[in-house]
């Protein structure tokens, strides 16, 4: 089972827009895959639910590993299938942060990591992070085999890559030895602009992992949000679909898995 963290601190870079899609791929493509959604916004959770009401969250989750009464459940008990073929999702919660401070206190920073090491039936996890290096960033950073790095090509972007490349790196040396950062995704890209191209071509040049797969700017991806439907369902012909299914091509093949992590 291959465990990917999408994961940036910066704002607004398209990491649930990232996940969602990249997992509706590989859902389509016949992988069995869960979204799992860390962020208390949720915006994954009702990209993919369009807003359901769920029994159990991931909130439920974290809240049952600080019991010392209660036998852990199966975490299958917090999964849900969506309307998408293949596809599972364990939907955040607005609870997850007032638990954050009592799952910090007490340590549970590898209760993720446990829990999908003993998880059976799925290929693929994809994991949504807040815009934040907080607990659930780090949960996440622990549990994944792989992570993934949102780029929107501006300079305050790639002031906050590189301290997040020297984050990954140390949560690998401390705590995650079989962590790799798999690539740099340039989302939003304007291919006519120069900034861009400049900013891109720098990274290049300084060694990092930016993948040849760029994802363009779209209203559609606008569209797909507001009808809660991935773009590999709701338009599977157009650019941007296309360039999701080249991304996941791309990861498949194991391209630009260079990790600075390990550096």
């Amino acid at each position: 089972m291959i465990r990917r963290v999408v994961f940036n601190q910066k704002g607004g870079v398209g990491k649930s827009t990232i996940t969602c899609n990249l997992a509706a791929v590989s859902a389509r493509e016949g992988h069995r895959t869960l979204v799992i959604d860390l962020d208390v916004q949720g915006n994954a959770t009702r990209y993919l639910s369009g807003g359901e009401d769920f029994s159990s969250t991931v909130g439920d989750f974290f809240e049952q590993t600080l019991s010392l009464t209660l036998f852990p459940k199966d975490t299958g008990e917090y999964i849900h299938p969506t309307r998408f073929e293949n596809l599972c999702l364990m939907p955040a919660s607005a609870r997850l942060e007032e638990l954050e401070g009592k799952l910090e206190s007490r340590y549970k920073i590898y209760k993720l990591r446990e829990a999908l090491e003993g998880l059976e039936g799925f290929d693929q996890v994809w994991i949504d992070t807040p815009p934040a290096l907080n607990f659930y960033t780090r949960s996440a950073l622990i549990a994944a085999d792989r992570c993934l790095i949102p780029f929107d090509c501006d300079d305050f972007s790639r002031q906050a890559l590189y301290s997040l490349i020297d984050t990954v790196r140390e949560l690998k040396a401390d705590h995650n030895p079989a962590l790799e950062v798999e690539g740099i995704v340039v989302n939003q890209f304007q291919a006519r602009a120069r900034l861009p191209q400049q900013l891109i071509q720098e990274l290049l040049e300084e060694g990092h992992p930016v993948l040849d797969t760029r994802i363009s700017s779209s209203v559609k991806v606008r569209e797909s949000h507001s009808q809660a439907t991935p773009l590999p369902w709701l338009l599977p012909r157009h650019k941007v679909t296309q360039e999701y299914h080249a991304l996941f091509r791309e990861l498949e093949r194991g391209q630009g898995t260079i990790s600075p992590a390990g550096r």
